[in-house]
């Protein structure tokens, strides 16, 4: 895979988990009563600890799968039924992946900075999961420099989007929302599929290698 090609698979799949356009209604809800100037704020913020975490998870993934034993391809069969499930919900038009009461909403209202907006909104297991397994299929530097270029690229709209989300919401409407989001869902669907297929592989040549060994 070239450098375009990689890149351009981390960026649909990190925007896709992201989400910007799925915490856009969560995240007007939750602003209803600020300023203009105090939802740029929270939204930079909460872009920039979402960075911050993402890149930190991303390049200490090999360090983590080391301490616990962890394989990789064990965590890209996890991985891609993890992203599947946001797929599939994404591809229903549900926002499931964040899950707030009432009493929560009125709760972060004021402090939603780093729970929920950060974490788990914008940079939730599913991102994570595909950050570290896409670290490890950078196998040179250059590959390694694109997929934090791309983690900045994905925050820096994610800021911009929820930025705008007002007027964007407006434009696209609730149909026009949940097109976007069935579209993304399905998109995601695939890139798990084939995630949890690259981790699949090798354990099932694996055990075929074994069973022919066996007398």
């Amino acid at each position: 895979m070239d450098i375009f090609a990689y890149s351009m698979l981390c960026f649909t799949s990190l925007f896709t988990l992201m989400d910007p356009l799925g915490v856009m209604p969560v995240f007007l809800q939750m602003t209803e009563d600020m300023s203009a100037g105090e939802r740029r704020s929270i939204a930079l913020k909460s872009c920039a600890l979402t960075f911050v975490i993402l890149v930190l998870f991303t390049l200490c993934g090999r360090f983590l799968f080391h301490f616990f034993g962890i394989s990789t391809n064990g965590f890209r069969i996890a991985g891609g039924i993890i992203i599947f499930k946001i797929g599939y919900d994404m591809l229903q038009a549900h926002f499931t992946h964040v899950k707030l009461n009432e009493n929560e909403k009125k709760e972060y209202s004021r402090n939603i900075t780093v729970t929920p907006l950060a974490v788990p909104m914008l940079c939730g297991p599913g991102v994570i999961s595909s950050g570290i397994t896409l670290m490890e299929d950078a196998l040179e530097y250059i590959f390694k420099i694109a997929l934090v270029c791309v983690i900045a690229l994905v925050c820096l709209l994610s800021f911009i989007i929820l930025c705008v989300s007002t007027r964007l919401l407006k434009i696209l409407g609730e149909t026009g929302n949940n097109v976007m989001m069935r579209l993304m869902g399905l998109i995601l669907m695939v890139i798990a599929v084939e995630c949890f297929i690259n981790g699949m592989q090798p354990v099932l040549t694996d055990i075929l290698r074994q069973a022919h060994a066996c007398p």
